[in-house]
């Protein structure tokens, strides 16, 4: 019987197991290796986070960003504030498991059900298997959020290759070039996607709904009086990084508003001179309808001050983001499902980041209800696995 299993093999899935292995629990990880990043993400993009806070946690030192580039021949080696480009990332994090956790199983898991003393897991294989404990570590996979008044246009899903789609169904943007793209969103996704589109030759144009689009201010190396995080400098997020624990303190309305809201919609610093005086903005600007057709879609518009417009466009790219949702986990079952406790659709966790289904973790996103902004983010590894392993060793101690 494997004692643990671990779903997921992006960076929460890598390191959590990194720990438990480390720890002699005996673990089983299913996913293709850095997937999310490989499938979902657009050649071309850079992490927001800075190399140091873009490093996946493991036990024991030398498994860092710069640790890698600096065994690796022909990487390149990276300042302080440099940004990591996203192919140089998905190499870390595929040497990362090499090292640390060799015998991820490129497999599929199916179906999780609670059975007499933990779990069942069936693969796509159609292996079987029994588990005391399950870590979901599945990322932002099957959590892509599309607006109503979008998702109403194409109710057969987003597409790469249709009239909408989500900013996470693209590797490559190159072929849009020559075409209308509205980019909808004002976060690092939509203007990076947009200076990209731009970069490729597209007619690009950004919908946003605040009054402007924001950057973040450049680095600096002189004093500040402000603490410096994987965050950023500021004391409210040296709050959210380094007292993480005591997140799952506050009032739940809080916690749900904090982390819809900390670090909200936001570029770059080093994104700014791509973007600005290239990329047309339309700010103050909801979405009240669209219609897709086969060569594009219109798109209904209302601006703060009530007016309507009409914006038409060959393409329409909803970086709109990523929403909790567990229905979207189809492989547990809904009886298994229906017995996690729920807040705003993020399961409720204890301090070792299992859910009210004993046995049953979740990591990344899904504890950030529970834990803050912070497990948004790479940095948040190093918070979230050693405290998870704990959890489950304990368990397969008993």
């Amino acid at each position: 019987m494997s004692k643990t299993v671990v779903i997921g093999a992006g960076p929460y899935g890598l390191s959590a197991a990194a720990h438990l292995r480390a720890r002699g629990v005996s673990v089983r990880v299913f996913g293709s290796p850095m997937e999310s990043w490989t499938r979902h993400m657009p050649a071309g993009m850079f992490l927001k986070s800075t190399p140091a806070a873009s490093a996946l946690a493991a036990p024991r030192e030398g498994f860092t960003l710069h640790d890698y580039c600096r065994e690796a021949g022909g990487e390149p080696r990276l300042g302080r504030h440099d940004p990591v480009p996203v192919g140089l990332f998905i190499r870390y994090g595929k040497w990362f498991r090499d090292r640390l956790v060799p015998r991820v199983e490129n497999e599929r898991v199916a179906a999780v059900d609670r059975i007499a003393g933990g779990f069942g897991v069936k693969l796509a294989s159609g292996e079987k298997l029994r588990a005391a404990s399950v870590v979901v570590a599945t990322g932002l996979t099957g959590l892509a959020h599309l607006p109503a008044p979008l998702a109403a246009a194409v109710p057969e899903g987003p597409s790469a290759l249709g009239p909408v789609s989500h900013s996470s169904q693209h590797t490559d943007l190159t072929g849009f070039a020559g075409r209308r793209v509205s980019v909808i969103g004002a976060g690092q996704s939509a203007l990076e996607s947009a200076a990209l589109l731009h970069e490729a030759g597209a007619d690009v144009q950004v919908l946003a709904r605040g009054a402007r689009v924001r950057f973040g201010r450049p680095p600096s190396d002189g004093p500040h009086g402000r603490p410096d995080t994987p965050l950023g400098r500021s004391w409210a997020l040296y709050g959210f990084s380094r007292h993480a624990a005591a997140y799952r303190y506050l009032p739940g309305p809080t916690r749900l508003r904090l982390v819809e809201r900390v670090l909200g919609p936001c570029g770059a610093w080093w994104l700014k001179e791509r973007f600005t005086d290239e990329v047309p903005v339309l700010t103050r600007t909801r979405i009240t309808g669209a219609e897709a057709y086969g060569d594009g879609a219109t798109l209904h518009t209302t601006t703060a001050d009530g007016r309507t417009h009409t914006v038409e466009a060959d393409h329409v790219l909803a970086a709109t983001g990523y929403r909790v949702d567990l229905e979207a986990l189809g492989f547990l079952s809904p009886e298994l499902r229906a017995g996690v406790a729920t807040a705003g659709g993020f399961p409720v966790l204890d301090k070792g980041f299992g859910s009210s289904v004993r046995g049953l973790h979740f990591t990344g996103l899904p504890a950030a209800a529970t834990f803050g902004p912070l497990m948004r983010f790479v940095c948040g590894t190093r918070f979230a696995s050693p405290r998870l392993t704990s959890s489950v060793a304990a368990r397969c101690d008993d």
